[in-house]
């Protein structure tokens, strides 16, 4: 399959007074044409900075890019400047955010909203734009799309205005949409009609997708890949089948033990203990030793490297080394 993206050793900081804290350090991820991602992980490990970085949203001062690529169709993104990045977001890439309500404004009507983008980058007449907004509209299943263009962000529920964010998203037919988090904010029905709004999209458009989460629950459906992070760190990443069922890296094991299995009610769930390490001066080892069951003690001296299980599966764990595996003859 062909690259859309590339992201190669991203490294993101933030200088604070406390110091500098290294959000993101090392991420490398492909991304293929029509692909869904999903970046999983507890919240703090990097994975909105990580989205963000890619959209070139991170606030500077005090955030900075302080070193890596980003590849976009080609394209260098990183060295790109703000004006060169205004004709990408929307167009080619776009992002939905994780509160609905923060993202729409709620003195401008829905049909404003939608075809302000479309209008500043196509040169097109406001009826065709009010076109392409009903149509869009009518993709993510809002009923009635022409009132519906008239009407406030206050009359709609909030599974209505995730989709009208996502409708706001998809309307200049970008070939990458990065969702953050998109159904945190919504119950558990709404967020199914939400997954499986994607699902129908991705399958009516052809776009790629990166998902968001912290929910591993969230990805076991749509996603075709699984990227876990921890500490700013991608520590496994595989197939939804190879994460799922061979899982390697005792964090991600921690991660599917702490999900609720509607197939095995019986089961207890159980907590990962601890909590994530300081960014502000990371371990130079493995960052989840404190919290590891499995440790030992090459993992709080020697970050692992990363061992290939299969073409797809990679995964960054000293228990994959037989050498680290074997205690030391004296």
């Amino acid at each position: 399959m062909e690259k859309l993206l590339q992201v190669k050793d991203l490294h993101v900081s933030f200088v604070t007074y406390g110091g500098e804290v290294q959000a993101v350090r090392g991420v490398s991820f492909d991304l293929h044409k029509g692909e869904t991602l999903a970046i999983v992980g507890e919240s703090g490990c990097g994975k909105s900075v990580t989205a963000n970085s890619i959209m070139k949203l991170i606030p500077s001062p005090p955030g900075k890019i302080t070193a890596g690529k980003i590849i976009y169709n080609g394209q260098e993104l990183v060295t790109k400047e703000e004006k060169e990045m205004r004709h990408i977001r929307g167009v080619d890439i776009s992002m939905i955010f994780q509160d609905p309500m923060t993202a729409l404004n709620p003195t401008l009507t829905i049909g404003e909203q939608l075809t302000e983008g479309l209008r500043q980058h196509q040169q097109i007449s406001r009826q065709a734009a009010n076109q392409q907004a009903m149509d869009i509209l009518d993709l993510v299943g809002i009923p009635n799309p022409k009132e519906r263009l008239r009407q406030y962000p206050h009359q709609f529920s909030g599974g209505m205005r995730q989709r009208i964010v996502i409708a706001m998203a998809l309307i200049c037919e970008p070939e990458l949409l990065i969702a953050d988090e998109p159904t945190t904010a919504l119950d558990v029905t709404i967020q199914a009609q939400i997954l499986e709004l994607f699902e129908k999209i991705q399958k009516e458009t052809g776009i790629a997708i990166i998902l968001i989460t912290h929910d591993l629950g969230v990805v076991a459906k749509i996603a075709d890949r699984i990227a876990v992070m921890y500490a700013g760190k991608i520590i496994e990443v595989g197939d939804k089948r190879e994460i799922f069922y061979h899982a390697s890296h005792p964090y991600t094991k921690g991660l599917l033990l702490s999900v609720p299995r509607l197939d095995r009610p019986e089961e207890k769930l159980i907590p990962i203990d601890g909590t994530p390490p300081d960014l502000f001066s990371p371990p130079v080892g493995c960052p989840f030793t404190a919290r590891c069951p499995q440790a030992m003690e090459v993992c709080e001296k020697v970050y692992p490297y990363q061992t290939a299980l299969s073409d797809t599966h990679q995964v960054e764990c000293w228990l994959q080394d037989e050498k680290a595996r074997k205690p030391a003859v004296l």
